[in-house]
């Protein structure tokens, strides 16, 4: 097959250190600065923060200074996220203001993509209550140049990609997309042949890669399987091979988004944890490209 993108994005988690998703809070142990410098220095083209670490930003150094610096050092791809609760009332949910903040570093970072949440668990008998306000954000993600990306989750309202893909035709709307992320896919059990039939590659705003273990622990949950027992690509039991070629031949060319959470990965250094995303993924981006597996 063609050459497969060697651009990578260590997307929020990968470069956050002991920050986890949920916790008291979401603020990474890495200054912002330090982040971007230290994703320049692995190879990286690009990263992601959360609102948390973007007030902190704001209320220091301003988010216009940390692009000049992600500019100085060869970062071109700056994401952001969390957009919770964006279909609920936007005159009585306090959902707006991190919605305004995540606006505003969009606009600063000429970011690609804001990263929006499903509704909670269980999944959705119907969409329909989700379209209207989906269209509602992507009218204002557009007024800004950014595009709006929802991402499935088997743990959540909307829990899987042919599902998000469903929503994401019916709001029909340029700057309304998805993000594609390995683990979700496989874990919702979908496979690379659905996800080939149901996804509208224009309808792709962002992709990631990782890898888990052939089943959660019998003890846990999937929200604390994915934040805790993620595997580095390659290192575990899901075609993260097949899908990074599954993806390419639908039309994705990069950059892929590396999205790493467990606890070995919080417990290593900035740059040991850098290396290592970096390493595992573009080892199976060139197994992807020959046609081979992980031995």
């Amino acid at each position: 097959m063609s050459s497969i993108s060697r651009d990578l994005v260590a997307t929020c988690w990968t470069t956050a250190g002991t920050a986890q998703p949920d916790g008291p809070s979401e603020r990474s142990s890495f200054s912002a600065r330090e982040r971007i410098s230290a994703a320049a220095g692995a190879g990286f083209v690009g990263l992601g923060f959360v609102v948390d670490d973007l007030e902190v930003v704001r209320d220091t150094i301003g988010l216009d200074a940390l692009r000049t610096h992600a500019d100085r050092v060869g970062i071109r791809h700056l994401e952001v996220e969390l957009v919770k609760d964006w279909w609920r009332d936007p005159q009585a949910a306090p959902w707006r203001g991190r919605w305004d903040l995540l606006r505003e570093a969009a606009r600063a970072f000429d970011a690609p993509m804001v990263k929006i949440a499903p509704p909670p668990a269980p999944t959705v008998a119907s969409i329909e209550p989700y379209v209207e306000p989906f269209r509602r954000l992507a009218d204002e993600a557009a007024a800004i140049g950014t595009r709006l990306a929802l991402e499935p989750l088997p743990f959540a309202g909307i829990s899987s990609l042919p599902q998000g893909s469903e929503l994401v035709r019916a709001v029909d709307h340029p700057h309304a997309g998805l993000v594609v992320d390995s683990w979700h896919v496989f874990r919702a059990g979908t496979s690379l042949d659905e996800l080939r039939r149901t996804l509208d590659p224009s309808t792709v705003v962002g992709v990631e890669v990782n890898d888990a273990d052939a089943l959660p622990q019998a003890d846990r949950t999937l929200f604390e399987d994915t934040r805790d027992n993620r595997r580095y690509p390659g290192e575990g039991a899901q075609d993260v091979v097949g899908f990074l070629r599954t993806m390419a031949e639908i039309g994705w060319s990069g950059p892929w988004g590396v999205e790493m959470l467990s606890i070995e990965h919080r417990a290593k250094s900035l740059a040991d944890a850098l290396d290592a995303a970096r390493d595992t993924t573009l080892r199976c981006i060139r197994l992807a490209e020959a046609g081979l597996q992980p031995v």
